[in-house]
């Protein structure tokens, strides 16, 4: 059973900075990915970044050059760096998690979400 705690969303104005934190805890064996998804009123939830155990990392082309994702192995912590942000931003953040078991069985962990608005 693993637990997602996030932090750090919030109102912030349009061209400005915020960092989104999810933390990981309980009975952790091997998380193989850990990632940011979002969902703006109206539409579907969507891919924002991810990034593997080995570091490897996976960005949504809306999103590139402005949104850095990073993690903390050793702390479970994957942290979500937004830059230059825009109103289209606006929406529910979601720390997602792929974790494995012993016995290689795969479990997904979503968060509670956290709401960014970027106001113009």
């Amino acid at each position: 059973q693993v637990q997602l705690v996030e932090s750090g969303g919030g109102l912030v104005q349009a061209g400005g900075s915020r960092g989104l934190s999810c933390a990981a805890s309980g009975t952790i064996f091997s998380i193989a990915v850990m990632g940011w998804y979002r969902q703006a009123p109206g539409k579907q939830r969507e891919l924002v970044a991810t990034i593997t155990s080995g570091g490897t990392t996976n960005y949504a082309d809306s999103v590139k050059d402005r949104l850095t994702i990073s993690r903390d192995n050793a702390k479970n912590t994957v942290h979500l760096q937004m830059n230059r942000l825009k109103p289209e931003d606006t929406a529910v953040y979601y720390c997602n998690v792929v974790h494995y078991r012993l016995g290689l069985k795969r479990e997904d962990y979503w968060g509670q979400g956290t709401q960014v608005t970027v106001s113009s």
